[in-house]
């Protein structure tokens, strides 16, 4: 079986082919440089970009690999969660497409391919495990016992993780998405104990549960930015502000991933989302829970972000588990529960 994966949840155009004997066949991301001069996603543009970007994306990949629409023995496209007019030029075109070529189509949840994304380098991840998906618009954790069946233990309260980062950066004029170049920076940052900066809190570690709170941290680095900018070194100042905003974000991930890991009886984390592509993360994460006799799983760089090769392999797993369907329709939905997902079985 050779699956078409479609992505278009947000402002990246995405296609690619995953087979069942070849594995991941070819991958094409387009990322929208439109919406830089508005300093975030403007919904009604990424809808259009997807309309004009799409099908000679993916008639540029199926002749680039090789591979005939005929040989297609799937469609998989993201139904959601995401931008409702984004998702359905995404959702018209894959059920289409499919019908059009009298094969299965199945929507696919945006957060389960971040879920499974680590599995297209690694075939050795198995279940169970903890979820941590970090991103622009998610800060969750979630107990996978299974693939299929995910139960939400803790999310944000308010802002994102990766909504933080791209906020700040941004006011730090590194420009949008600023969540890689707020990191960059942060590397010439001085540890905030020899730097002046004052400490940044790690928000909602002192008390129980799992559930996250950004925005404070969000406010306060606004406020401090303010000062350093006013000060004799404000270069300097930007770089140990982010340095600082960077370790209190990590340090309060990787806080709640081990309390997770302890309330599930679970050994193992997989990280997904744009967030999984911070080194300082990687490092911290891996270090902490190598400590503990467990490993943390990332999908590799190209693959954080938003993209089809994960929606194509995501949607492998379910149609090889007898789920998708010949067409009738499709839809989308903006909003989609991760835990309202069925089971392989």
């Amino acid at each position: 079986m050779i699956v078409l994966g479609i992505e278009t949840s947000c402002d990246e155009t995405a296609c690619a082919l995953y087979s069942t004997a070849r594995g991941l066949i070819g991958d094409r991301v387009l990322t929208q440089a439109i919406h830089a001069e508005y300093g975030g996603v403007v919904p009604e543009l990424a809808s259009r970009d997807h309309v004009r970007h799409l099908l000679p994306m993916v008639d540029g990949l199926l002749r680039d690999t090789g591979v005939v629409r005929t040989e297609l023995g799937g469609v998989a496209y993201t139904a959601g969660p995401g931008l409702l007019g984004a998702l359905l030029v995404g959702s018209a075109f894959g059920a289409g497409l499919a019908f059009a070529l009298g094969v299965p189509a199945i929507g696919v949840h945006h957060m389960e391919g971040h879920v499974l994304a680590p599995m297209l380098d690694d075939a050795s991840i198995k279940p169970p495990f903890v979820a941590m998906l970090v991103s622009g618009g998610h800060t969750m954790l979630v107990a996978v016992p299974e693939i299929g069946r995910y139960e939400v233990l803790g999310e944000s309260l308010d802002d994102a993780v990766g909504e933080v980062f791209d906020k700040v950066a941004k006011q730090m004029g590194l420009g949008y998405p600023g969540g890689a170049a707020l990191a960059k920076l942060a590397e010439s940052g001085r540890a905030p104990s020899s730097s002046g900066v004052p400490p940044f809190p790690r928000p909602m570690t002192d008390r129980p549960g799992l559930e996250f709170s950004f925005s404070g941290l969000k406010t306060r680095a606004m406020q401090i930015l303010r000062l350093v900018e006013a000060g004799d070194a404000p270069e300097q100042g930007r770089a140990d502000v982010a340095r600082a905003l960077q370790e209190a974000m990590v340090d309060t991930l990787v806080i709640k991933a081990v309390r997770a890991l302890d309330q599930v009886g679970m050994k193992n984390v997989v990280v997904a989302g744009g967030v999984g592509a911070n080194l300082y993360l990687r490092e911290r994460l891996s270090a902490t829970l190598a400590q503990r006799g467990g490993h943390a799983y990332f999908p590799r760089q190209a693959f954080c972000t938003d993209n089809a090769a994960m929606i194509a392999y995501a949607g492998w797993v379910r149609l090889q588990a007898g789920q998708g369907a010949l067409v009738s329709g499709f839809a989308a939905r903006a909003r989609w529960p991760l835990d309202q997902l069925s089971p392989l079985v």
